[in-house]
């Protein structure tokens, strides 16, 4: 226990606390009188004392449960505007006082329920999508709002003044409040530079209450603790009865009718909307400032517990509150204890220590909120207006400004999200769906086709365009889309749309497809997708989609693959002339004389080639060889064919080619000697002559012709393939 409060001090929590008690707790019980004074003046004590109870029981459960670090929860201003407006309905209903004061307890303690519900379900999740210019306007914002709101206090003008009346009226203004505001600024700001031990805001407000004594000693008026408006004052609580306050509440569960209770669930859903979107901004903004990440519906099930603990004793509701958190901020907190301290603190002080507090001015209190304000001003987005780029932008956080400071806080939020989305189609609508769009010709497929194939890919596999997908299909792209593929649509047989970095599609976009598709088709041309995944980024099964969309139920117009390169090697064999076969008939095994290898050879050479070579045959998915192994044999196929799987890093390994009948592998590890850097998987059963390196010495000593023959095909075959993959290489590199 004595480590915890060491560690308390150290990181500044107690003092985070402390001020924050300092700020939540005045507010606390104004929002309390507010709401009950509603109901008559005679409940106005009730009320502090509902306030002192929330910002305690608040304070202390919220950051028991919840996760975010220097978050201060206490009543808020939406809490007692709603309240309050619905204590004024009941009165005006007619109801009893003493059910109005349930009703309340009952209608706080169902807004609870309601956010430990958003929680639950995820909804708080959605608070983290939101964009940084709607932050920084939010965040400038509420900065503006707290110094508005705190002018007239700093000033001393008379309370209700409003911000900017307090500013063009000198007569109204009260010296001594200014004297004592401004010693309260000036130890906020140099307080630092004289001492690390106390944060500057503790600094300040002891600078201010030492300035407001030493002007008392001029001016006697200044002791009067009644009537004084430069100080808190009394705070209209005792001890006495506490905990029979709280306990009478309930007595008359019993009087309230099912009708009574019913109606509760509108105003409660609302009060929790409010309050859940106060926590979660002052969250983000406190994120913003401190560079961490909250869990947004962890804090959602923490204040809804803690609005239920506080209206079940009788406090009211609350939320994570700006000013107080930021105070706690600036004043060295760095845990969620320091919320902690402050739930402890505001109960003990409000009960043992109320003369002290009484005595704290209020242009002190009101100093530090405005220096909290100004450096809650985001300037960053300044350099947003030197380009064109990013003025929409900082039209945006102007925007959630403008509102924030005309309408509410409240309403700024609905604007964020608005603007959010915005910002969001933007970017969408703004960058190009087609990543990269290429001819058959110029992106081959992995299969290595013999050389006279290749040469008739080369002529005609413009005939199949393929165009690289990304981002999400939607409404706002898909008039995009379909403008980069109408150009193709009546010179292409063949029109591949690769899905592999589609984000999302919706069915605007399954509207176009199947347009796509059916205009192909009436030229006798097919559309063909490839990595249609199960799953998106989104959840969403886009090849379920397809199909439920209808997009993939014409099997004769379009078709899928499950990668690229599948469709381009379906491709390929039209081109070339294959005929599909349902059942494929079974490869013979091919002679020596037969492949393009050894064309042109006596048949001698090749009968004394073909009796040192071995025959080997490897049923599907059997590995040929691995990486590591000696490059000690040439692999001729016979029949069937083999993929080649390459290490990309990670563990992870990828196909990079395929070789069919009569085609040969292994060839480089051959040449060189070194070991293999692939591995070899027959894709189906396949069939091979294998050319051990021994073999090969052997024939060079006997047939030079044959050996150096031999070494140039494979130097050529290899040379070949690698000028292909470089001029590959190449336009990828362009694009």
């Amino acid at each position: 226990m004595t480590e915890f409060f060491k560690k308390l001090y150290q990181a500044g929590d107690f003092w985070g606390g402390f001020a924050a008690m300092l700020v939540a707790l005045p507010a606390s019980i104004a929002f309390g009188v507010t709401i009950y004074a509603a109901i008559g003046p005679t409940h106005a004590a009730l009320g502090a004392l509902a306030g002192i109870v929330g910002a305690s029981v608040i304070g202390l459960v919220a950051s028991t449960f919840g996760g975010t670090d220097r978050l201060i929860s206490a009543p808020c201003a939406p809490a007692a505007a709603v309240l309050s407006a619905f204590a004024i309905g009941m009165v005006h209903d007619g109801v009893p006082a003493g059910n109005i004061v349930l009703m309340l307890l009952m209608l706080g303690i169902l807004a609870g329920g309601f956010q430990v519900l958003f929680g639950f379900v995820g909804i708080g999740q959605l608070i983290k999508y939101i964009p940084y210019p709607v932050v920084s306007g939010y965040l400038t914002g509420v900065g503006l709002i707290i110094i508005g709101s705190q002018l007239s206090k700093l000033v001393g003008a008379p309370s209700g003044t409003p911000w900017h009346q307090s500013l063009i009226s000198p007569w109204m203004w009260d010296w001594q409040a200014l004297v004592v505001g401004g010693a309260t600024i000036a130890g906020i700001l140099l307080g630092p530079g004289i001492t690390k031990r106390l944060p500057g805001m503790i600094i300040g407000v002891l600078a201010g209450v030492l300035t407001y004594f030493g002007l008392a000693m001029q001016d006697a008026s200044l002791l009067e603790l009644t009537n004084n408006p430069l100080i808190i004052g009394p705070l209209g609580v005792s001890g006495e009865g506490y905990f029979a306050s709280i306990t009478e509440r309930w007595h008359e569960i019993g009087d309230l009718r099912l009708s009574q209770v019913g109606a509760l669930f509108g105003s409660a859903l609302t009060l929790a909307v409010l309050l859940s979107i106060d926590t979660l901004k002052t969250c983000v903004v406190l994120d913003q400032m401190t560079r961490s990440r909250h869990n947004p519906n962890r804090e959602l099930v923490a204040q809804g517990a803690a609005n239920i603990a506080s209206c079940s004793v009788g406090g009211i509701p609350g939320a994570g509150t700006m000013g107080a958190t930021l105070i706690n901020l600036s004043s060295g907190a760095t845990t969620r204890a320091s919320g902690l301290v402050e739930g402890v603190l505001a109960l003990l002080s409000a009960l043992l220590l109320s003369n002290f507090i009484a005595w704290i001015p209020v242009s002190a209190l009101a100093a530090g909120l405005i220096v909290v304000g100004f450096r809650m001003i985001d300037r960053e987005p300044l350099r947003f207006i030197q380009s064109s780029a990013t003025v929409f932008d900082f039209g945006v956080v102007v925007a959630v400004v403008v509102v924030a400071l005309s309408v509410g806080l409240i309403a700024a939020s609905g604007v964020g999200v608005a603007l959010a989305i915005v910002l969001f189609l933007r970017e969408q609508i703004g960058g190009t769906v087609v990543r990269h769009k290429f001819y058959v010709n110029q992106m081959s497929s992995n299969w290595h086709r013999p050389e006279s194939e290749t040469r008739i890919l080369e002529q005609k596999g413009d005939q199949a365009v393929i165009f690289e997908l990304q981002g999400s299909l939607f409404f706002g792209t898909t008039q995009q889309l379909y403008g980069l593929i109408e150009a193709e649509i009546k010179t292409r047989k063949f029109i591949i749309l690769d899905m592999k970095r589609v984000m999302s599609v919706d069915v605007t976009a399954a509207h176009l497809l199947n347009q796509l598709r059916d205009s192909l088709a009436e030229i006798g041309a097919m559309l063909l997708l490839s990595n249609v995944r199960e799953n998106l980024p989104n959840g969403r099964n886009l090849r379920a989609f397809l199909d439920q969309t209808g997009v993939t139920e014409k099997h004769d117009t379009v078709r899928l693959f499950p990668e690229l390169d599948s469709a381009i090697e379906w491709v390929e064999d039209r081109i070339l002339g294959e005929v599909e076969r349902a059942v494929p008939e079974p490869e013979t095994a091919m002679l020596l004389s037969e492949m393009e290898l050894f064309k042109g050879r006596k048949d001698e050479t090749l009968i004394d080639l073909e009796a040192r070579l071995t025959s080997r045959i490897c049923a599907a998915g059997e590995t040929v060889y691995s990486r590591g192994e000696p490059g000690d044999a040439l692999y001729m196929i016979r029949r069937g064919s083999v993929k080649i799987f390459a290490p990309i890093g990670a563990g992870r390994i990828r196909h990079i080619a395929t070789f069919g009948r009569a085609d040969f592998f292994g060839g480089l590890a051959f040449l060189d000697g070194r070991p293999r850097g692939n591995d070899a998987v027959a894709a189906v059963e396949t069939e091979f002559f294998v050319l051990s390196l021994e073999q090969f010495n052997a024939i060079s000593d006997e047939h030079k012709r044959l050996a150096f023959t031999l070494l140039s095909a494979i130097s050529r075959t290899l040379a070949l393939r690698l000028r292909h993959a470089d001029t590959e290489i190449a336009m990828l590199h362009e694009y």
